[in-house]
């Protein structure tokens, strides 16, 4: 059986379930060891040598970063194809897809720097709020503009392109910055989330309860901590956070990725 190293939260791994479930596989998950902690330990970091959730498990085979996950199941299990038959097309998902893994989540992310693990306040997160809910803004008419007419992100039918979008969006209407009511982009939302892979897998995310995790104490103390990718650090010296990051590299509770060896 396939096997999946994920955490529910992470808007990659719920790209790969929402696959996984539409090509009907069967998998199981499993939380990395250390990946918190920014020691990653085990099979996992074997695995993955930059630390990130998800990696996929298959036999002998470890997949990590979720776009090259996405284009093995394509071709190693093409039942169920995912991409459209077009290569125009599948250009076309694969830029959304961009968008959505570089751009959007990188908004996300650092709204919960804000929101979970209380690394800004008063002013500074009024601020950084209302930053990300403009941008988000701009994504979501981006979004609808690549939506036009068509009933799915894919085409005709549900597929790489709206499992690319689907994570990234229900992120951020939780938060409050949902797409606009009466919107092409919420219809699309709705019809989403009535699919079982998306249901599903969204359900997984609400059910994480990281406020029974006292994370906010271990970011403080240092043990737990949040890795900055490239575009999640852009995002903070462009709208207003280098302060955070400053904060965060003094205190030793960021991460980047780790040397290879």
């Amino acid at each position: 059986m396939l096997k999946l190293y994920e955490h529910p939260l992470s808007p990659y791994a719920q790209k790969i379930k929402i696959a996984l479930r539409e090509k009907g596989l069967e998998f199981q998950v499993a939380l990395p060891e250390g990946l918190g902690a920014g020691g990653a330990a085990g099979p996992f970091a074997e695995a993955s040598p930059r630390a990130e959730v998800p990696v996929l498990i298959d036999g002998d085979l470890s997949v990590f970063e979720s776009p090259i996950i996405l284009q093995y199941l394509e071709e190693n299990y093409p039942a169920h194809p995912l991409l459209p038959a077009h290569p125009s097309e599948r250009a076309r998902a694969r830029m959304i897809e961009e968008v959505m893994d570089t751009h959007f989540e990188a908004v996300n992310w650092a709204m919960g720097e804000v929101n979970w693990f209380g690394r800004a306040s008063g002013a500074q997160a009024d601020a950084l709020k209302a930053t990300a809910a403009r941008q988000t803004a701009g994504y979501h008419a981006w979004l609808e503009r690549a939506l036009g007419a068509r009933a799915w992100f894919n085409g005709e039918a549900f597929g790489y392109g709206d499992l690319c979008v689907a994570p990234f969006i229900a992120t951020a209407a939780a938060r409050g910055d949902a797409p606009p009511l009466g919107t092409a982009l919420a219809r699309w939302f709705v019809r989403a989330q009535a699919r079982s892979s998306v249901a599903d897998t969204l359900a997984e995310a609400r059910g994480f309860d990281i406020g029974a995790s006292n994370i906010p104490e271990l970011l403080a103390s240092g043990l737990f901590k949040r890795q900055y990718r490239d575009h999640r650090l852009e995002w903070m010296l462009k709208s207003g956070g280098l302060e955070i990051v400053l904060e965060g590299l003094k205190a030793g509770n960021i991460r980047f990725h780790p040397d290879f060896r």
